[in-house]
């Protein structure tokens, strides 16, 4: 098994910070276009087994992480909400 506890991380938090956004597109494209910009500017932190997951959990819950996290979350949504890869 081979994750990148960051996709959890982004699956987790996106759907609070998307609630403060009411004038957004929230449709899947979107959404996707989303977490991805957000994970391409984050570092990953990949895992192999269990053992890992657990460190990752451990260090993800860190503040600064957290902190971190957010930041990019935002500067996604804000960048796909300019420029949707769709019509609205």
């Amino acid at each position: 098994m081979l994750k990148n506890y960051m996709e959890d991380v982004v699956e987790y938090l996106l759907p609070d910070v998307l609630n403060e956004y009411d004038e957004i597109c929230k449709c899947q494209k979107c959404i996707d276009d989303i977490k991805a910009v957000a994970l391409n500017h984050l570092n990953p932190l990949y895992f192999t087994s269990q053992k890992g997951e657990v460190y990752n959990k451990l260090n993800g819950m860190e503040m600064q992480f957290e902190a971190d996290a957010l930041r990019e979350i935002t500067k996604a949504i804000e960048m796909v909400s300019k420029r949707p890869k769709h019509k609205i």
